[in-house]
């Protein structure tokens, strides 16, 4: 039987394309020591900048801090925000010159004015949700396809962003089935059957309330969201479901399998990023050979780690090793 920590030792080298919705997470932290005349806000006195990397780059960083190999597919904008963008993905050593550039759009950032207790006081958006459309959308494709090539698993990260249009869902659908490597997609639209092809599908359990229009409150609710899920996009089932842990239904090998799977305890501090965690040792665990509800229970493992540390941020192979061999 294979154990948790022996199937993190079978991540390394593992090559996994990420394709998505690619973005910066800017995060302006100071200090708060008085309330605005002007209006009962805080004034935050600025302290210094965090620039990490966000949405589908996020799942590149945690597969490369696993020992995986990232190859990213994505778009960025021509301005100053897309060299901070590179300048990150140089920091987590990442390819940083794959992305295409697209003009016609901003680079996606999130900046976030934090305190130094970590204490997010607002967060504002620079972003284009429309599709990736013309040359930009043929450039991106002919990416796709090389960032596949050879991948023993491929993630489609969908942060609404426009990346993953249907264009691009069909051409990595079909990269995937040529190649035999599982598709996990990470899902944000409603609509369940525009992921169909997948092998793997991700919501959390409010995105799967959303997509089936069932409440989720039970794990026998879950069960019902996880089967019509199922039903309409013939793919397997994940659903993360916070403190809650996670349902899995497998479809992968004749008779479906079913199973609840605790979270791990950890203090909270941000969950921000913990799905992107979720989805990229999903990724490596089945390129690598494991069953879905193994590899499920290492990603809930991780999200544990994750969800203790402010802000996006990666899980090492180490750090997983010891959580995966520490007794329950």
């Amino acid at each position: 039987m294979t154990t948790l920590a022996s199937l993190v030792s079978r991540l390394a080298g593992t090559r996994v394309a990420v394709i998505g919705d690619v973005m910066l997470d800017h995060f302006l932290i100071g200090r708060v020591d008085r309330i605005s005349p002007e209006a009962p806000v805080p004034v935050v006195r600025f302290e210094r900048d965090e620039f990490r990397l966000g949405g589908a780059a996020n799942v590149a960083h945690n597969i490369a801090a696993l020992g995986g190999v990232a190859s990213l597919a994505g778009a960025v904008g021509a301005d100053a925000t897309a060299d901070e963008f590179r300048r990150a993905l140089s920091r987590a050593k990442l390819p940083a010159d794959d992305l295409i550039t697209d003009g016609t759009r901003p680079t996606t950032r999130k900046v976030r004015v934090v305190t130094e207790r970590n204490q997010q006081v607002a967060r504002v958006d620079y972003e284009q949700d429309a599709d990736v459309s013309g040359p930009a959308l043929d450039a991106l494709l002919r990416q796709v396809s090389a960032a596949s090539h050879g991948a023993r698993a491929i993630v489609l990260s969908d942060y609404r962003k426009g990346v993953v249009c249907p264009a691009i869902i069909e051409a990595t659908v079909r990269l995937a089935r040529a190649s035999g490597a599982p598709l996990i997609i990470d899902p944000k639209v409603p609509q369940a059957e525009r992921y169909r092809g997948a092998t793997v599908l991700t919501p959390n359990h409010r995105e799967a309330e959303l997509m089936t229009q069932m409440a989720i409150r039970s794990p026998e609710d879950a069960r019902r969201a996880a089967r019509a899920l199922a039903d309409r996009t013939g793919a397997s089932i994940l659903i993360t479901w916070g403190e809650h842990g996670m349902w899995v239904l497998d479809r992968s090998a004749g008779t479906p399998v079913e199973a609840a799977i605790a979270a791990s305890a950890r203090e909270v501090a941000d969950v921000t990023g913990a799905g992107d965690t979720v989805v990229a040792v999903l990724a490596l665990a089945l390129g690598s050979g494991a069953a879905l509800a193994e590899a499920a229970r290492l990603a809930t493992l991780a999200a544990g780690l994750v969800v203790a540390r402010f802000g996006p941020a990666a899980v090492t192979a180490a750090e997983l090793a010891s959580a995966a061999a520490a007794p329950a």
